[in-house]
């Protein structure tokens, strides 16, 4: 071959391959604008927080579960052997009524919904319902999943958590799944999905292990803003989470004060119950 063929068939190669290269990055660019315009979840909007003012908790209550309804709140403390609901004064902290747990079952979440306390246990399987006024336990029922988490209620079901990325809804009556959601961002699946409370039709979860709110869509699961409380220790004077069980740990529980527009949130062996505004 001629030197001028050779370069006269190198330069043509070189344009070919040029072309094909600018084709690919141009599919790889459509790819990315395509994946990112079909997402099904749109980024989460922030939530701002700002403390408004503080209250006492007992420091041994191990919070699985926070509720407020007619002027007390009702919590779940966890742990064998140490698990109860109570009553509470929330300006003085002083526990006025309670219900132990026998020490088989771990407390979990709960939540009051036409006059009865319902609650959860950790990995028994096993839920009570209790007399609001009197806390005597009424009946007990099954659920099928692993674990039990976060407990709350919208106007029609009961709503729980197992850890994982799914809320299931309950009916009350049979206690028998209606159906579940799978909580989703931007980035995808969202696990341990732990305590809960519904708020002006939106669900408000805990995410064990952070401190961090998510305020979630109940028919579709899609995460619509994000409360990040990380500096609510600090202006709080919680301090961050050790190896010691005695120790404040993680934040959980959240409760709506729907009379007053109030939501209180608070963690396990938390010393104090924070009442916050989000996008209240």
């Amino acid at each position: 071959m001629r030197l001028h063929h050779f370069r006269l068939f190198a330069a043509i190669a070189i344009i070919g391959l040029l072309a094909t290269s600018c084709n690919n990055n141009t599919s790889t660019e459509n790819n990315t604008i395509d994946t990112a315009t079909t997402s099904s979840v749109a980024t989460p909007k922030t939530i701002n927080f700002s403390l408004i003012a503080e209250y006492p908790h007992d420091n041994t209550a191990f919070t699985e579960g926070l509720e407020y309804i007619d002027g007390y709140l009702y919590e779940s403390v966890g742990r064998y052997g140490q698990s109860d609901i109570r009553k509470t004064d929330l300006k003085t902290g002083k526990v006025l009524q309670s219900q132990k747990l026998e020490a088989k079952y771990f407390g979990e979440g709960i939540t009051v919904f036409n006059s009865k306390i319902y609650q959860l246990t950790y990995q028994e399987k096993t839920g009570f319902v209790y007399d609001l006024k009197t806390m005597k336990l009424l009946q007990t029922f099954t659920f099928p999943n692993a674990e039990g988490w976060g407990m709350t209620h919208d106007s029609v079901n009961l709503i729980y958590s197992d850890g994982t990325d799914k809320i299931f809804f309950m009916n009350p009556n049979t206690f028998k799944e209606v159906r579940h959601i799978e909580v989703k961002d931007q980035y995808g699946q969202l696990f341990y999905i732990n305590e809960l409370e519904y708020i002006h039709g939106y669900i408000y979860a805990n995410q064990w292990k952070t401190d961090t709110i998510y305020k979630i869509d109940p028919e579709t699961g899609n995460v619509v803003a994000v409360a990040n409380l990380k500096d609510l220790r600090i202006q709080g004077s919680i301090p961050e989470v050790t190896n010691n069980e005695n120790a404040p740990e993680v934040m959980n529980g959240i409760a709506y004060d729907a009379a007053n527009n109030r939501i209180l949130v608070t963690g396990k062996n938390w010393p104090k119950i924070f009442e916050v505004r989000l996008d209240n």
